[in-house]
């Protein structure tokens, strides 16, 4: 098997030497656009292969639900959460541009900003998570170990994992590329062997016996996976598929794409709930230290592997938000290069993660307040930008991307008021304790007779889901004749001939 020039494989330059990414938001020359849909496995799998995923067995049951109603809720989530991901990547190789820019077709060059904004902060949010697990998870071995597991190893342990996620998101494209095909193999084997490990910790007849709860802890549980997994994926599913060819299979890209993001998740989510399933106070640990308590089922022998294979699985997903996280930076308005977006996202990251590590006492219940808060709005934007590539017969016209007076207009009024309804909608239907200053969400659930923000629906997060179909038959039933008109628009001047926004 030979490289890619980006990494991956397919390709025929696999020597080429590594620098730094000069692509910004501009759109990828077709000299440039290599590869195949099943390169797209290799980003995604490598992304979503850590041992997080064990974690998610303890949360799922964590709703009060049995093993059975967690799987179902688990599997389903994690499908048709990254089959999403899919549909929005193909718009990548249909546009050959970043995500955010390609929602500017939907949103308007300038009213994209606003989405591009949320965007930003759901990926800094992300990179922040992930490192700050990776830092808790070195120091919790070094402990088992009896290296030290106290500020100082937390404070070196974050600046290298810093240091790797900052690296790959400054290099950018390249250098993840091939990044994420190592840590691919690499996690890929020790995750086999961990759960080789532990699999005589599972005990069926305690898992069997976990009671069923009612359908409301079901769906709480369904969409706390769905914002864990795909739709925390979902605006930056085309950052990636956009080096792909024009004439890549569309269907190609969304199978594969899916395949790769689902198959480690789907696997280590169903060991996670037998793990947890089998020991209650090793699932109530998880919810301090996710990664952390996973290490303490471990032989010693095996707690450095483990250390590697946690860092680098986080650290792979790190590396793509921070890159995307830059990416959406410079559609939200700065005017810088790409790699000086990507190192400012690194400070926040840091400077997250600092918190998290030192000062945050509950770790889930932040998780899970950003995860609905934030879900909200960019199931909403998922909403209305599948949607919007659905009712689209042609390819994006690039040049009018990048130019306010085109096609895709400035700041059109009807899709960001449909992603503000149904944003309005979907707050009114979460609830969010973490934070008392997100008290005032869940306003809805009173007057619709859902109990109130007490009663039996609070948790089921019904808010994300009914943003995203909201937005998804508001922009389906209003944009059809305004997208006929976009594409009737005779082509302007090259994009060459032109100053980007």
């Amino acid at each position: 098997m030979t490289a890619h020039p980006h990494g991956t494989p397919d390709g025929a330059s696999a020597g080429r030497p590594l620098r730094v990414e000069t692509h910004g938001l501009d759109v990828i020359e077709d000299a440039e656009r290599k590869g195949t849909p099943r390169t797209l496995f290799w980003p995604w799998f490598g992304a979503n292969v850590s041992v997080l995923g064990l974690g998610y067995g303890a949360f799922a049951l964590g709703f009060g639900i049995s093993f059975r109603q967690a799987l179902a809720a688990g599997a389903l989530g994690i499908v048709v959460s990254f089959l999403l991901c899919g549909f929005v990547a193909v718009a990548g190789k249909r546009g050959s541009a970043p995500t955010m820019v390609l929602s500017r077709a939907a949103y308007g060059v300038r009213g994209n900003r606003l989405p591009a904004v949320v965007s930003w902060v759901l990926t800094v949010g992300w990179e922040t998570v992930l490192t700050a697990l990776a830092t808790m998870a070195t120091a919790t071995v070094f402990g088992a170990l009896g290296w030290g597991g106290g500020t100082g190893t937390k404070a070196a342990a974050l600046m290298v994992v810093a240091a790797l996620t900052v690296v790959g998101g400054v290099m950018g494209f390249d250098l993840i590329m091939r990044l994420q095909t190592w840590i691919t193999l690499v996690t890929g084997i020790l995750t086999i062997v961990y759960v080789a490990l532990v699999a005589d910790r599972i005990h069926w007849s305690a898992v069997d016996a976990l009671p069923a709860g009612p359908a409301q802890r079901f769906i709480g549980a369904l969409v706390f996976m769905m914002t864990g997994f795909g739709l925390g994926w979902v605006n930056a599913a085309a950052d990636y598929s956009r080096y792909l060819p024009r004439g890549s299979s569309s269907r190609g890209v969304i199978g594969w794409t899916t395949f790769g993001a689902c198959l480690a998740p789907l696997v280590l989510l169903v060991f996670g709930l037998l793990l947890a399933g089998s020991a209650p106070e090793l699932s109530q640990a998880i919810a301090a230290d996710p990664i952390g308590a996973l290490a303490t089922v471990l032989p010693p022998w095996f707690l450095v592997p483990f250390a590697v294979v946690a860092v680098l699985g986080l650290v792979g997903g790190a590396v793509l938000d921070i890159y995307s996280s830059g990416l959406a930076l410079l559609s939200a308005g700065l005017r810088a290069p790409r790699y000086l977006a990507a190192l400012l996202d690194g400070i926040l990251m840091i400077a997250g993660s600092v918190y998290i590590v030192f000062f945050a006492d509950d770790f889930l219940g932040q998780f899970t307040g950003f995860l609905t808060t934030l879900g909200v709005p960019i199931a909403a934007w998922a909403g209305v930008m599948l949607a919007d590539l659905a009712l689209r017969r042609r390819d994006y016209d690039e040049a009018d991307l990048y130019r306010p007076h085109g096609r895709y207009g400035d700041v059109p009024l009807l899709p960001p008021g449909v992603t503000l309804a149904a944003t309005a909608v979907g707050w009114g239907l979460v609830t969010n304790t973490a934070a008392h200053w997100l008290a005032w969400q869940g306003y809805l659930l009173a007057p619709l007779g859902l109990g109130g923000r007490t009663g039996p629906w609070a948790y089921a997060n019904l808010g994300v889901l009914a943003a995203l179909v909201l937005a998804f038959l508001g922009t389906l039933s209003t944009g059809r004749a305004r997208i006929r008109r976009q594409e009737a628009r005779v082509p302007g001047p090259a994009r060459e001939q032109l100053p980007l926004p």
